[in-house]
């Protein structure tokens, strides 16, 4: 088994931080407790990538329709992820070369509440994203005997030659809707790490609709087409992976990077 060390990522602290801060205090909030009917651990996602200004125009719109997560006073928690993978890649392949079936091995700590989870999402061909997890009592830096046992319950693949290859460290803010079952999740101040280096996506806003079925009513997905944003398909593992490895094939996430880029210039 081999231990990853964990850089040491900054959280994300800017003008934008505040604005977001700000915007979010208008919304009533909601607790851990309050949200455990929501976890939607099976699920469609729609995911869109925006600038942080595009996004704050937005949350304006909103405050009647969601509330926001809140953990003790704060509206804006931080995220850690470890991301496990098989020396030649072969989960980020299945993404690349367009598998519909396809997997992510991850740990994540969630410092803010204190919790820390093994996690597997499994992306099914009928477009189905089913998330395993189970609790750990800190970030899971390695692939032991434990690991092994939840990973031979939900991963169809041998697990021994996984290790850490990708670390991120995010804002996320987690919107609840008060009418239906759904949830908003936005990242903020993505920062990911390997190899000894670091790369930021500043001003980017990373959002995922999170819903039992895909309905155009939300009233997040229709602020996202008044903004003109379209979904998108966008994995934070992938596109880490594409810019921090030379060896890997991006080719397929050469389109998702130039919007990257063209979004941070109006930052």
């Amino acid at each position: 088994m081999k231990t990853y060390i964990p850089t040491t990522i900054d959280y994300a602290t800017n003008d934008c931080q505040t604005i977001a801060e700000e915007a979010l205090q208008r919304f009533t909030p909601i607790s851990l407790d309050e949200m455990e009917n929501m976890a939607l651990l099976r699920r469609i996602d729609t995911k869109y990538v925006l600038s942080e200004a595009q996004l704050y125009r937005a949350l304006g719109h909103l405050t009647a329709d969601y509330r926001v997560l809140e953990i003790e006073g704060q509206r804006q928690q931080r995220y850690q992820t470890l991301y496990f993978d098989t020396p030649d890649f072969a989960l980020y392949r299945q993404h690349h070369d367009g598998w519909r079936s396809r997997y992510k091995v991850r740990s994540r700590v969630y410092a803010d509440s204190g919790l820390a989870f093994l996690e597997v999402k499994h992306k099914t061909n009928q477009n189905v994203t089913v998330k395993h997890r189970v609790q750990t009592p800190e970030l899971v830096t390695g692939i032991d005997e434990w690991a092994e046992d939840f990973l031979y319950t939900c991963f169809p693949y041998p697990s021994t030659a996984l290790a850490v290859k990708l670390q991120n460290a995010f804002l996320r803010i987690t919107l609840v809707n008060t009418h239906g079952i759904e949830r908003v999740t936005v990242d903020l101040g993505l920062r990911f790490a390997a190899n000894g280096a670091l790369l930021p996506l500043s001003g980017i806003a990373i959002a995922e609709v999170k819903q039992t079925t895909f309905s155009l009513r939300s009233a997040f997905v229709g602020q996202m087409r008044t903004l003109g944003a379209r979904p998108i398909r966008f994995s934070k593992y992938c596109i880490g992976v594409a810019h921090l490895y030379d060896q890997v094939k991006a080719n397929r996430f050469k389109l998702q990077q130039r919007y990257l880029s063209t979004l941070a210039k109006t930052y």
